[in-house]
Order: structure tokens, then C-alpha cells, then sequence
């Protein structure tokens, strides 16, 4: 006889409220996120008088991360995602902190940066009980419905 594992995360068989519509909001929120940092570094060249255009694709990953790991520390949810009416969750089912916030991020931006690892992720938030995506299943959070 298996005993099921207990977590502080809301069951989605129990509390399915939190896990109701994530998959698309995830999607909602990636593409929002995609956005602000794409104008953000579209605004970072025109201040620099075109100079970080030339370096475009590195100014648009420091801008990401940052954008992420801050958002995420402050909120534990980007502006993205609070627009969704998304939050980040821990293992033990607290908002992030600071160094779980620039985890997260990182994890995320390596998932991203290769193919067969984003196609793996999106697989798992779309087909998962609770939609991890690999970065969180990886560091044990999961993005919910915002309670309350």
C-alpha cells in the first residue's frame, strides 16, 4: 500500500478552484510578459541612443531576467501572470522569496533557451495535474489562481 504524498500546495482533486484555466493563463501571461520586456528593451536602446541595439539579443535577456526575478520577488507573480490572476507558490505553499524568485527565473530562462527542454515544459503545464512547467517541477512550485 502507497501512502500519497502530502503537500502544503492545494490538491487540484480537492481545491481544483487554483488549478482551473492555468494552462491558457500561463500562455495569457508569457505573452504579456514577451511584450513589456520587448518595449522595455526597445526603450533601453532609444535612451542609449541606439547603442544596446547592437547588442539587442543580450540586452533583451539581462532586461528578462531582471524584469522576472523582481517582479517575482516583489509579488510572486509577474505582470504578467497578476494580470492573469496567477501566482507563484513555493513547496511549501508561500509566496517566493528573493533567492526563490531569481531561481525560478533562471530555471526558467534555460528552459527556454533550448527547444526540446520548452516543448518538454509546455507538455507538462498543459498534461499535469497540477500544470508544472519543468522549471517548477524542478524547484517544487506551481503557479495557482490567486486566492481570495
Amino acid at each position: 500500500m502507497t501512502m500519497p504524498m502530502r503537500t502544503p500546495l492545494p490538491d487540484p482533486d480537492h481545491d481544483p478552484a487554483f488549478y482551473d484555466g492555468v494552462p491558457a493563463k500561463r500562455l495569457f501571461a508569457w505573452l504579456v510578459d514577451v511584450l513589456l520586456v520587448t518595449l522595455v528593451t526597445f526603450l533601453l536602446g532609444l535612451v542609449t541612443l541606439s547603442v544596446l541595439w547592437w547588442i539587442w539579443p543580450l540586452t533583451f535577456i539581462a532586461a528578462s531576467f531582471l524584469y522576472r526575478a523582481g517582479s517575482i520577488a516583489a509579488w510572486s507573480a509577474t505582470p504578467g501572470m497578476r494580470l492573469m490572476n496567477l501566482e507563484l507558490r513555493n513547496a511549501m505553499g508561500a509566496r517566493f522569496s528573493g533567492g526563490e524568485a531569481v531561481l525560478h527565473t533562471l530555471g526558467f530562462m534555460v528552459a527556454t533557451g533550448f527547444v526540446i527542454l520548452q516543448v518538454i515544459s509546455i507538455v507538462m503545464i498543459v498534461m499535469g495535474r497540477r500544470h508544472q512547467g519543468l522549471h517548477d517541477l524542478l524547484i517544487g512550485s506551481v503557479a495557482i489562481n490567486r486566492p481570495g
